[in-house]
């Protein structure tokens, strides 16, 4: 759902008998059909709480903070899987608290109707599923020594200083993989802070 240019759809096919990537502008539908057309794969130009084709999981990416009806978007979503034999809905959306300026309530982004906090985005969850795993993603090996480079080494004045900023990100941006990333489970993550550190929370959401 609101699959953009159609990557995320082409991803999910590598491994899911069939995915249906579903987008209302023209020209990100456009690009898909014409960049992923292969077995499996197949896109359709409408809007998300039109689609109304069975299916077995819903996968809607950082997307849900852009609409004004987030309820009745999972309630359309739970609807959709409602006859599977093992139905799952797979939400995501940024941490407010990360995403946004240190002091700030909100990021900025003009596009985001709402931006959650762990806690918000788990209400939201269950006031329409019965099953909600809650999991944050934490940035994990290349990132993580960034991210501590940033804060212990303000590594952005020494790059900057040195004259190797192209250079070095030049070389570590292309490097980074889906291993320099983590998911951890609301249960696993601690009870001082919890998931407040997350970049993002994902949900997956069964009935």
């Amino acid at each position: 759902m609101a699959c953009g240019e159609g990557y995320g759809t082409d991803v999910l096919a590598r491994t899911a008998r069939s995915v249906v990537g579903v987008d209302a502008n023209p020209d990100a539908f456009a690009h898909a059909q014409a960049k992923y057309e292969r077995p499996g794969v197949r896109f359709e130009r409408t809007l998300i709480d039109a689609f109304d084709e069975p299916c077995d999981a819903v996968v809607f990416l950082q997307t849900i903070e852009h609409v004004t009806n987030p309820g009745q978007i999972l309630e359309h979503f739970g609807g959709l899987v409602a006859g599977s034999a093992a139905p799952a809905v797979y939400v995501s959306t940024p941490n407010v608290l990360t995403l946004a300026p240190e002091g700030a309530e909100r990021s900025g982004n003009p596009w985001h109707v709402h931006e959650y906090r762990a806690g918000e985005f788990r209400t939201l969850c269950e006031a329409h599923f019965g099953g909600v795993e809650l999991f944050g993603l934490f940035h994990a090996r290349m990132l993580a020594a960034h991210e501590l480079a940033l804060k212990r080494l303000r590594w952005d004045a020494v790059h900057t200083r040195l004259g190797i900023t192209e250079r070095f990100y030049d070389r570590f941006t292309p490097a980074i993989s889906e291993r320099d990333f983590r998911l951890v489970a609301e249960a696993d993550a601690g009870p001082l802070g919890g998931l407040d550190g997350a970049l993002d929370f994902v949900a997956v959401l069964t009935p």
